[in-house]
């Protein structure tokens, strides 16, 4: 591809048209098309394997797949053969489907910490889910999430807090408080000022950064100490630390867990998985109050949930999380090397466990910037590489690796020239990319 000549003609109409009918242009805002630069928001024809293709007809390597749902690589064999074999046999019914059964057994054997599980369609049911359970649990109405994690429900105790708030009573976010990651000091004056009256801490158990040592114990302590739930949202972690998640990794055991993402390899599938004393609440094998925890109509979709246990299967047996870790070993330190080469290695920055890396783009004074990502997300696209991170999947050979370390190294060095003029617009060409979260559209 010519960086220069480089256009999505019918990638930009097809853009009109989903804006025409559907609010954002997108089924996720992290998938909008305000995410990249301005008409170079490819729109997909089809995958296979760690490349994808647009409707234009151009190829990349792509990274982040499916927001890091499709950890495998698009139309794994093994996956589409499991829910092949479902296809003739219906997928919903008036009662549980034997697959139910078979998909719970599998994934408590491959998630042993976990006594029960859930299975739903998205991660915010999970997630809404653990924490009314929570509250039920405990009587409290507060709910404590990890100031630095970015995401953790579309409802209304989470979006509440964020910049896109329209639309939510103030009365539901006052019930949500805020505990630094890391700092067990801050969470534990927090927990005293509101004594009694949090109902559970939820947080990623890791991100882009490995959790101080005694951190996750610590917070095992404060919330048996407080009497309040400890959740662990493991959408990211879940797979991509290790089959068990980072509670089987760091060996810390939450009351609660979610998982989703990598558990379908992008069919839709998502987990709620904890102690049976709690989980059991929403059932029916108890004399208390009953709790609506989980009822959706396709949460037990049989196709979704055996795409789900062939996705587990490959992981084990394959050793995915090795691989995965391995290739993005390989890319962070090519990136690094091309970065560092062209002089830009203090402002291109790959962050995170090598299994689910992003990257920060930084303006000539070390700040953030999104003038710079524009450029740099510009640059890749044009030389046939779709990563608005560098996640990795299993299915990027180290062909793959190499081709985008080159295409990085053909950015950075605009990236240097733009640094030298202290201005990136003439590299833009048009505006820049903006945070999803965000007031103002």
């Amino acid at each position: 591809m010519d960086t220069e000549e480089f256009l999505l003609p019918r990638s930009r109409t097809a853009n009109e048209r989903l804006h025409a009918m559907i609010p954002g242009g997108a089924h996720t805002y992290a998938k909008g098309d305000d995410q990249y630069p301005e008409d170079l928001a490819p729109v997909i024809s089809h995958g296979h394997g760690a490349h994808v293709w647009d409707i234009d007809g151009n190829r990349y390597v792509e990274y982040g797949s499916g927001l890091r749902s499709v950890s495998l690589g698009h139309a794994h064999p093994r996956v589409i053969e499991a829910v092949r074999r479902e296809l003739d046999r219906g997928s919903n019914f008036v009662r549980p489907s034997i697959v139910e059964v078979e998909a719970a057994e599998r994934f408590l054997a491959t998630v042993p910490t976990a006594e029960m599980v859930k299975f739903a369609k998205n991660g915010s049911d999970a997630t809404t889910a653990a924490v009314r359970l929570a509250r039920a649990a405990t009587g409290r109405p507060r709910v404590a999430i990890c100031a630095d994690h970015p995401f953790f429900s579309v409802d209304d105790w989470f979006i509440g807090t964020t910049p896109m708030s329209a639309g939510i009573p103030a009365a539901t976010t006052e019930l949500t408080v805020t505990f630094p990651y890391g700092d067990l000091a801050a969470t534990e004056e927090l927990l005293a000022r509101y004594e009694d009256e949090v109902a559970c801490l939820i947080l990623e158990p890791a991100t882009h950064a490995e959790p101080p040592p005694g951190y996750l114990q610590g917070l095992r302590e404060l919330a048996d100490r407080h009497g309040c739930v400890l959740v662990f949202d493991e959408m990211i972690t879940g797979f991509r630390w290790s089959e068990a998640g980072a509670q089987g990794l760091y060996g810390v055991v939450p009351d609660l867990s979610t998982f989703g993402k990598a558990l379908g390899n992008g069919f839709a599938v998502s987990a709620l998985a904890g102690r049976r004393e709690l989980m059991e609440l929403g059932g029916l094998r108890h004399s208390g109050e009953r709790v609506f925890l989980l009822s959706t109509t396709h949460g037990a979709e049989t196709h979704s949930l055996a795409a789900a246990m062939a996705v587990q299967t490959t992981y084990i047996e394959e050793g995915i999380t090795a691989r995965l870790h391995a290739l993005g070993e390989r890319l962070a330190a090519g990136v690094r090397e091309a970065a560092a080469s062209m002089g830009v290695g203090d402002h291109i920055v790959v962050r995170g466990r090598a299994s689910n890396l992003v990257f920060a783009t930084l303006d000539e004074k070390g700040q953030p910037s999104q003038p710079y990502r524009t450029l740099f997300l510009r640059r890749l696209l044009a030389g046939g590489v779709l990563a608005p991170s560098f996640v990795v999947s299993s299915a990027l050979s180290d062909a793959d690796i190499d081709r985008t370390v080159h295409v990085v190294a053909q950015a950075c060095a605009v990236y240097r020239k733009a640094l030298d003029a202290a201005d990136p617009t003439p590299w833009m060409a048009g505006r820049p990319v903006k945070p999803v979260f965000r007031p103002l559209a």
